[in-house]
């Protein structure tokens, strides 16, 4: 049973960074791709990165230049780092993994199989 658990969100001002950290059980991580996506209030989910099971990252154009998406197989996590926030970067961030086999698609949440809770990130 894959169960994920993220951490690392907070309240930051505008140019700051954060890094999320989206913990994996259940399952290597180098055999599964991740990804995060992000809902602000009022506002459509967006997948914001994923990295799959070879390393190879995408990005939403949004955060392309600001965000990397990186895994540490020896901790079985997967991290969002996140540099010069902006204040449209408001949101709840939640990391995602298909089901086994399953490749990640960063311009849909269709192939989501496990959420973790989330966690909400602030920039003012």
């Amino acid at each position: 049973h894959v169960q994920l658990v993220e951490s690392g969100g907070g309240s930051v001002q505008a140019g700051q960074s954060l890094r999320l950290s989206c913990a994996i059980s259940g399952v290597a991580s180098e055999s599964y791709c991740i990804g995060w996506f992000r809902q602000a209030p009022g506002k459509e989910r967006e997948g914001v990165a994923v990295i799959d099971s070879d390393g190879l990252a995408k990005y939403a154009d949004s955060v392309k230049g600001r965000f990397t998406i990186s895994q540490d197989n020896s901790k079985n996590t997967v991290y969002l780092q996140m540099d010069n926030l902006k204040p449209e970067d408001t949101a709840m961030y939640y990391c995602a993994a298909p089901k086994s086999g399953a490749r990640c698609d960063i311009t849909g949440a269709y192939w989501v199989n496990y959420w973790c809770q989330g966690t909400q990130v602030t920039v003012s």
